[in-house]
Formats: C-alpha cells, sequence, structure tokens
C-alpha cells in the first residue's frame, strides 16, 4: 500500500518534499506578510465602515 500513496501523493517539480532554497523561503515569508498585511488592513476598513454607517446611535442606547 505504500506505492498508492507515493504514486497519489503531490510533486513539485523537484519531488515531493523539497527542501526551499533562502531566497526562495525569504520570498515566501515576504509573500505572506504582505498577505497577512492586506488582509489585516480589509478587516480594519470593515469596521471602520460598519461603525461610521451606524454612527454613534449605536453606543448610545435608551434605558427602558
Amino acid at each position: 500500500m505504500e506505492g498508492a500513496a507515493q504514486v497519489n501523493a503531490p510533486q513539485g517539480e523537484n519531488g515531493p518534499g523539497r527542501r526551499l532554497t533562502p531566497e526562495e523561503a525569504k520570498s515566501r515569508r515576504s509573500r505572506n506578510i504582505a498577505i497577512a498585511l492586506g488582509l489585516g488592513l480589509l478587516i480594519v476598513l470593515f469596521y471602520v465602515v460598519t461603525v461610521a454607517k451606524l454612527g454613534l446611535a449605536v453606543v448610545v442606547r435608551p434605558s427602558i
């Protein structure tokens, strides 16, 4: 059964589980940081737009 697992395993250019060069690792890390920052900024933007649309009436509620 080991052969079947090997056949179905995804393979990159140089086979499965190849090591990244330092340049590739640095490039991947930089790309991941850029994606994380972009996603964080998008979340903050959605929050700010939501608060701006709702206004302060959400914060100050009348007492019952």
